[in-house]
């Protein structure tokens, strides 16, 4: 909602019964708002000003200072509290945590918020309606960085698998609504909460890149939960650059400091590290991700990849890498200095202005003498294992059948059940257990079969021309073929212990490759549900395997149905991948090159 600059078109000032209105109307709306609460973002004793914006948002705030709620239909229903409003009370609204930082750099770029995204709580999914307002927060930090809406109710998304747009993003950390505000001066960057002994990664590699501030770490590689679908046509690559700048102080995002809180001995014990034990540390991370988690297979990678899914799940538990807190600053200066050294070969990509890690010289000194924790090792190697034999798992696509109205009293003359689905062979099977039963093979001619009523029904009633004449003989060749077109046809995919069964044809994969803003290709890859392959899965893959940037996002109108956006012309490889390691057979995916039209 307010993504692109808007100007004010009007401000004034509330009187005393629209101010107790707006009161009521925030109670009613925030449940679990205390009358402490209200008043912490509604004072009673000042004066509250409401603004006009052309989208027909209205936003209360405390004149002369910050925007505190604003509503969405310039009815004053749909109420919703600012960011600002949520760090003066946290608890104002329910909140779903992200999985980790990689989510939050697209949330703070305006993308709304996909149920892959979530971290579940242990005590089980939350309870929630469709239309309800929600805040989003990061592991581990208790300020949150956006509110939206619930697009559905918690009932209908576990029936949807946790699938599709769990909250349409409506305002968040850093958006137009707050950089209005921002040169005021106010903003909570004094004291950041952290919680070290969080499960997700506490730092963005991206933020890591920029000295401003940090992040938490990388999810979005193997859990993608955003939808770009609605950033008006922006390229998702280009997006995903756009929005590293003001991702760099999400964790600088702080509360006032409760000085009675547990907090402090763990910010301690990460202040007593000095520059040289970071250093080291982050030494000793990277040669434990060398050993344990980088393959030859997974070189290039970024810098980012690096950082968040090999170095920061290799720190010891209960310590926070901060490697703006080591000598280096930035991840940049680091990669180039291990690069320097000849234990990694390292270069900055021009276009993405990021370190890319080319090759690991595994004959190096350093390398050759670090011993790694068996420990991690064998814990990384098992969820590698894991997650390579199940995206490999051989793939099966049958036809299968199911009895019409036109072939019921076939199946119901030998008792054939009419809920089950049939293979060729086995429909087949069905209408000449028909004909055996009826004695129907012609005595004169063994290859030929008589059409009795309900035979000649099933095979022809209503498929032929009126006044033309039913045929009373069929061959036996032709007779199974003949059956099965009266049949209702289906797919049935499976891969490992996943099945789904598709009615009529089934849609095939596209990959089509367009020009974007200039000369910039983009391959879009759609069509994957089909195949029960997970569009957010291999987004991540795709990353890993091409360096390139990769989103997923919900095709326009089809529920449900998402794809995969991929930088780069890479049409021919992403077929060839899909056939050779998805198993995906060559007659189910289609191609289109449109940047040679």
């Amino acid at each position: 909602m307010f993504k692109k600059p808007v100007d004010v078109k009007t401000i004034q000032r509330l009187s005393g019964a629209d101010k107790k209105k707006l009161r009521r109307t925030a109670k009613e709306r925030f449940p679990q708002t205390s009358d402490a609460d209200l008043d912490a973002i509604l004072p009673p004793k000042v004066e509250i000003t409401v603004a006009k914006y052309p989208n027909h948002a209205l936003v209360y705030g405390i004149e002369g200072e910050f925007p505190m709620i604003f509503n969405t239909d310039a009815r004053g229903h749909e109420l919703f509290p600012t960011v600002y409003a949520l760090w003066k009370v946290p608890h104002l609204l329910p909140a779903f945590t992200l999985k980790g930082g990689e989510v939050s750099r697209f949330v703070i770029g305006g993308a709304d918020l996909m149920f892959p995204g979530i971290s579940i709580p242990p005590e089980g999914f939350p309870s929630f309606e469709a239309g309800q307002p929600w805040a989003v927060k990061v592991p581990g930090n208790p300020a949150p960085i956006a509110v939206g809406s619930t697009t559905m109710s918690s009932t209908e998304a576990l029936k949807a698998g946790l699938r599709g747009k769990a909250l349409k993003i409506l305002h968040y950390y850093r958006d137009m609504l707050w950089q209005v505000h921002t040169d005021q001066g106010w903003i909570f960057d004094d004291i950041v909460v952290e919680d070290p002994n969080s499960v997700s990664t506490s730092q963005s590699p991206d933020s890591a890149e920029e000295p401003e501030g940090t992040n938490d770490g990388s999810v979005l590689a193997e859990d993608a939960g955003v939808d770009i679908s609605d950033n008006h046509g922006a390229d998702p690559a280009i997006q995903s650059e756009a929005v590293e700048e003001i991702t760099d102080a999400v964790n600088e995002l702080k509360l006032p400091e409760d000085k009675t809180t547990e907090q402090a001995p763990v910010e301690m014990e990460h202040h007593n590290l000095t520059t040289e034990e970071i250093d080291s540390l982050l030494d000793k991370c990277l040669l434990q991700a060398l050993y344990t988690s980088i393959k030859e297979k997974d070189l290039p990678m970024p810098g980012s990849t690096l950082w968040a899914n090999h170095i920061l799940p290799c720190r010891p538990p209960g310590v926070t890498l901060d490697i703006k807190k080591s000598s280096h600053k930035k991840l940049s200066k680091w990669l180039q200095s291990k690069s320097s050294s000849g234990l990694i070969s390292a270069k900055e990509d021009k276009y993405k202005k990021e370190v890319i890690l080319l090759a690991i010289n595994r004959k190096h000194p350093d390398y050759m003498a670090f011993r790694p924790e068996k420990r991690v090792q064998e814990l990384v190697e098992h969820e590698k294992d894991v997650a390579e034999s199940s995206v490999t798992k051989q793939l099966e696509v049958a036809e299968i059948y199911k009895p019409s109205s036109h072939v019921k009293p076939i199946f119901v003359a030998v008792e054939a059940d009419m809920e089950t689905y049939y293979s060729a062979p086995e429909a087949s099977d069905i209408v000449f257990r028909y004909v055996e039963k009826e004695n129907l093979v012609k005595p004169t001619d063994k290859a030929k079969v008589i059409l009795d009523v309900t035979l000649c029904d099933a095979l022809y009633k209503g498929a032929i021309k009126k006044g033309s004449a039913y045929p009373t003989e069929i061959h036996k060749k032709d007779l199974g073929s003949t059956f099965l077109n009266r049949m209702q046809v289906h797919h049935k995919v499976s891969r490992g212990t996943q099945e789904v069964i598709h009615k009529g044809a089934i849609r095939t994969i596209q990959i089509m490759t367009e020009r974007r803003q200039g000369n910039k290709k983009m391959t879009r890859l759609s069509g994957l549900e089909c195949f029960l392959m997970d569009p957010d899965s291999l987004a991540s893959e795709l990353q890993k395997k091409f360096a390139c940037s990769t989103t997923t996002a919900e095709l326009p109108g089809k529920k449900g149905q998402y794809e995969v956006l991929v930088q780069g012309g890479v049409i021919d490889d992403l077929a060839k991948h899909l056939v050779d390691h998805y198993g995906v057979p060559k007659r189910y995916i289609e191609v289109y090159d449109k940047t040679k039209r």
